[in-house]
């Protein structure tokens, strides 16, 4: 495990699977954890799971002025944001020549515009410290698309750029930026999929099974920790080999 004794954490979505996944993974390598979502009561029952060095931090995620103040309210409850998880992320699934402008949207605000609000307020706080590490939730069907998830898919090659972009930005003031592309993880979000879709999908993937939340946390650990100190950038793919 990863030693992160010392660090404040602050990770956004963190009342889904994934980004609560995460939230546990740093808080057991010793960092203090803000999380953060739009979900009242998964925050607190996760954080009173953690126990010290848990902070809630509520944040209506379609909120732009409540995003913006996110990293300041951290900062406040935990002293400084050392590392900033961007994990929250929604859907709108429907085919492209008939979604709503809303949903396009919706999913483009709380996905990328939020990564963007949040990894800028706090890396005004990394630059004084300068030091710092951030990692978006990127996906995989932000590189390869996904039928019916236009504005999905969109929102993840965003972040994808904005991450290689703030890494170049920062790197000089010892802040590193990369980004995790899950593939096809056992969440609530697959869980709905009716068990034939589920195992069409697992036939295009070369480990012939769904990642778990965890697959993706220890990557996450990793990227933010001392022993990935050399490496900004870069998109780590955790898809069992679906898109190579």
């Amino acid at each position: 495990m990863f030693d992160l004794t010392g660090k404040n954490v602050l990770v956004t979505g963190a009342s889904g699977g994934i980004g609560g996944e995460i939230a546990r993974r740093l808080h057991a390598s010793g960092a203090s954890v803000g999380v953060s979502g739009t979900r009242l009561e998964p925050l607190k029952a996760l954080a009173a799971d953690l126990g010290e060095r848990a902070h809630v931090l509520a944040c209506n995620l379609s909120d732009t002025a409540a995003i913006t103040e996110l990293p300041k309210q951290a900062s406040e409850a935990m002293g400084s944001v050392d590392i900033l998880v961007n994990n929250a992320g929604i859907t709108r699934d429907g085919l492209m020549v008939r979604m709503k402008e809303s949903d396009w949207d919706l999913v483009l605000d709380i996905n990328l515009k939020g990564s963007f609000l949040c990894s800028q307020q706090a890396a005004k706080q990394m630059m004084k410290q300068k030091s710092g590490a951030i990692v978006n939730i990127a996906s995989i069907v932000g590189v390869m698309g996904n039928f019916g998830q236009a504005n999905y898919s969109a929102s993840k090659a965003g972040v994808i750029g904005l991450t290689k972009t703030l890494a170049r930005e920062v790197a000089s003031r010892g802040i590193r930026v990369n980004a995790v592309a899950p593939g096809f993880i056992d969440t609530e979000m697959t869980r709905v999929l009716a068990e034939p879709v589920k195992q069409e999908l697992i036939k295009g993937i070369p480990m012939a099974k769904l990642g778990m939340p965890e697959d993706v946390a220890r990557c996450v650990a990793f990227l933010v920790s001392d022993r990935s100190s050399y490496i900004t950038g870069q998109v780590i793919n955790v898809n069992g080999g679906m898109l190579m």
